[in-house]
């Protein structure tokens, strides 16, 4: 094998696979990019059998072929040459030779025929978004997702999000045991109806390499065991998991005793302010005392304490309330309204915060008010 392409266009190559390369794996040739030359393309492969992505970049093709190198090496060493063009050269021992200018170095490779490759995916069905949206949609959702070291959701479902089509408009759906996050898109066309659940790890890395604006599309297409999205030069193919989600139409409520409207950023601020004293690993809640036209936000800890008052509309009863400040940061953060609207039942009963057509709902759990 034998072809020259120029350094950046590789490097990028090597930086969009290797989100799904494993530090270790059982298999020793899945910690490697695989490099594929047969075909009329440059083609890089990462795989852990959950997540696969593969790209094209651009290059010359002399000799055609296929090898496999070890990820972390091979990508320090492409990062630090010169940008120039590059030449990359394999014998019949997969002995691997790498000539950028006067600097020329050998990597001892690995043949590709144990390497797993990415599944085929029959795009019976698919749908097509902007790029800018699909990266979006993830952003305000993926926070919520529990991760494998937290056992409180109890359930393998959680670790994903679950992702729904309904005609023209897309659902994703996220829950951690402490909050809910859910955001509704509308898309261009109507498609088929659609329920799966993709792994969060799997969408928090295919955000990091989308990178195109409105203009730019994403084809998602939908397998009984895989998903798959396509953009660009770059194809990306999940592993679903399996299970029931949660019945997230079940836990909207519309039912509340005390609606409140604030303006987002001074809310935000507040409580930024307030998680100030807040010592690191403390679960230290913020009490929210919602009066008729006026919302005090305070916190006392061994560090010190603040009291805060903010501007409000409410439209029901006053209440106190206490909430893990970090939950509520994290939806406020990724809404773009002026104002919010916050929804409320009692002290025990979770706090919604939705916008008036529902595009998103954020449910954030109160802390045992008692306890505090």
């Amino acid at each position: 094998m034998k072809f020259v392409c120029s350094k950046s266009d590789l490097l990028n190559g090597v930086n969009i696979v290797s989100k799904a390369v494993p530090n270790k794996s059982t298999m020793s040739v899945l910690e490697c990019i695989l490099i594929n030359t047969t075909g009329d393309v440059i083609s890089l492969t990462g795989n852990d059998t959950e997540l696969g992505i593969e790209t094209i970049i651009d290059g010359q093709i002399i000799e055609r072929g296929i090898v496999a190198l070890e990820a972390k090496g091979f990508s320090d060493f492409i990062r630090k040459l010169p940008d120039s063009d590059i030449t990359i050269e394999v014998d019949h021992n997969y002995k691997t030779y790498i000539t950028c200018g006067k600097i020329e170095t050998t990597l001892i490779g690995k043949s590709g025929d144990e390497y797993t490759y990415l599944p085929d995916i029959e795009k019976n069905n698919s749908i097509i978004l902007s790029q800018m949206s699909f990266r979006d949609i993830v952003k305000q959702t993926i926070f919520s997702v529990a991760d494998n070291t937290d056992s409180s959701s109890g359930q393998q479902t959680t670790k994903g999000e679950l992702f729904e089509v309904f005609g023209d408009s897309m659902r994703l759906s996220s829950l951690d045991g402490h909050r809910i996050s859910i955001r509704r898109l509308q898309l261009r066309d109507v498609y088929d109806a659609e329920k799966v659940i993709v792994p969060g790890k799997s969408l928090n890395e295919i955000s990091k390499i989308v990178t195109g604006g409105a203009e730019d599309d994403i084809e998602i297409s939908f397998s009984s065991n895989h998903i798959m999205f396509e953009f660009g030069k770059t194809k990306v193919v999940s592993r679903l998991i399996e299970g029931e989600f949660f019945d997230i139409d079940k836990m909207s409520s519309s039912n509340y005793d005390t609606k409140v409207t604030v303006n987002k950023k001074d809310l935000m601020n507040c409580i930024d302010r307030a998680t100030l004293f807040i010592k690191e690993g403390d679960k230290k809640p913020i009490i929210m005392n919602i009066q008729d036209s006026t919302l005090i936000v305070s916190i006392n800890s061994i560090i010190g304490s603040m009291n805060e008052e903010l501007d409000i509309e409410n439209s029901g009863k006053e209440l106190v309330i206490a909430f893990n400040p970090k939950f509520l940061l994290d939806a406020l953060r990724v809404i773009d309204d002026e104002y919010v609207d916050l929804y409320m039942i009692n002290a025990k009963a979770p706090c919604f915060i939705k916008n008036e057509t529902e595009s998103y709902i954020y449910v954030v759990l109160p802390v045992n008010f008692n306890a505090v």
